[in-house]
């Protein structure tokens, strides 16, 4: 067959993808889910309150930029240290002490009334977060190992979710109780319960089923890798630091930006929250499309141009189709934060390798994409508009679209050799 000069179209035949699901799975994947959700409320609850937060706090643009980017960068600096943390309490109770960080992180902020206060349960938060991103995909790619897209998909689908409640929610919390605390503190208790949902989990099924155990005792002890020295490594976890990049600047910008242009809080809000709903179902769906062929390129360029097309209609025509830019945009980015993440996974067949090469992913790509916010608001100081921050996203999304090309599957068997 006839194939497109270094475009590799084959698809990928498993008699294991086509299997019915077990109640165990959906169990598994409930669960999974469920932890998802609680992953970015910390980042999108604060967005739409970000002017009665500065008012109260003191806080410019820039400093209130923190109350995102610093979350981010914890999520990228945590996941280098995931792989320890594993060693010393396990996964099981390394995501349970992920998710008790974000809920007294969050609990905290019931009685924050200073910018520093803020900031520290954000950091705290973060941290939680970047152990939970870092060590569930291993346990995906070990437990779903036959259906990674699926469980991938899921999972970044209730963190997009996750978001879109946040930014939704905490509006109409804080103007129900009259405390925007209120609206921020809210989150710790889904964040407990999570916890709750996945100790008794492991209770029922130990860290893993017994097909999954089966699984790690006929795979060879993979040898150690420096994956830091890999260029493949470093190409993806810039490729999902840039993704996220656009996803931080709007999470923290898009509302502040369309009440420059005179939308309430409540309908700057629902704008954000409109964006993560096509985030998350684009998050699930993409990575499904994509699962039966080897290459995931195009789709990933898909993924790139829907965003590169909100961003420019964000920038040139913002009033006239709100809804749809954000819409497009949001598409987009859900979609290519899950299928990059299913990419790396793709590199290794050994879940404890692609487990190590998703989390410095995310740890390189997290601390690139805290640099995005804060970049977006200095301009914001500078030139009193957000005009710069939008074509500063657009020219990385296009970046990205070139690097994507780099990501042939023919360099998978190649790695983690000389690349």
């Amino acid at each position: 067959m006839n194939q497109t000069p270094g475009i590799d179209t084959p698809r990928i035949s498993r008699r294991t993808t086509t299997s019915a699901l077990s109640w165990q799975d959906g169990l598994w994947l409930s669960v999974i889910v469920a932890i998802g959700i609680n992953l970015r409320p910390l980042l999108t609850s604060v967005s739409p309150l970000m002017a009665t937060i500065r008012a109260a706090t003191g806080l410019s643009f820039s400093g209130a930029s923190l109350l995102t980017s610093l979350p981010v960068v914890a999520m990228g600096i945590g996941a280098f240290g995931a792989g320890l943390l594993t060693r010393a309490v396990g996964e099981t109770r390394g995501v349970a002490l992920g998710l008790l960080a974000i809920a007294v992180a969050c609990s905290a902020r019931l009685a924050a009334s200073s910018g520093t206060a803020l900031l520290t349960t954000a950091l705290v938060a973060g941290i939680g977060v970047a152990v939970i991103q870092a060590l569930l995909p291993g346990v995906m790619k070990q437990r779903f190992h036959a259906r990674v897209p699926l469980a991938m998909g899921l999972f970044s689908a209730s963190i997009m979710g996750g978001g879109g409640l946040g930014a939704s929610l905490s509006p109409y919390v804080a103007k129900a109780s009259g405390s925007w605390h209120a609206g921020l503190a809210m989150w710790a208790v889904p964040a407990a319960l999570a916890c709750v949902c996945w100790l008794a989990l492991q209770r029922r099924a130990s860290a893993f089923d017994g097909r999954a155990a089966a699984h790690v005792a006929a795979s060879p002890a993979h040898p150690h890798v420096a994956i830091w020295k890999k260029r493949r490594a470093w190409a993806l976890g810039l490729h999902f630091g840039l993704v996220n990049g656009g996803y931080t600047t709007l999470v923290a910008w898009l509302p502040a930006y369309y009440q420059q242009r005179g939308a309430s809080v409540a309908h700057s809000g629902s704008l954000l929250a409109a964006m993560t709903v096509f985030q998350a179902a684009s998050a699930l769906l993409l990575p499904l499309a994509a699962a039966s062929f080897r290459d995931r390129r195009p789709w990933l360029v898909a993924g790139l141009s829907a965003q590169l097309i909100g961003i420019v209609g964000l920038l040139a025509l913002p009033d006239a189709l709100p809804l749809a830019w954000v819409g497009i945009a949001g598409a987009g980015l859900g979609g290519t934060f899950s299928l990059t993440l299913v990419t790396a996974l793709d590199h290794a067949d050994d879940h404890r390798l692609a487990g190590r090469l998703v989390a410095f992913v995310q740890g390189v790509g997290f601390i690139v994409a805290a640099i995005s916010p804060i970049v977006a608001g200095r301009l914001r100081d500078l030139t009193g508009s957000f005009t710069a921050a939008w074509i500063m996203l657009a020219a990385c999304i296009a970046a990205m679209i070139a690097l994507t090309f780099a990501f042939s599957p023919r360099s998978y068997a190649r790695w983690p050799g000389t690349r």
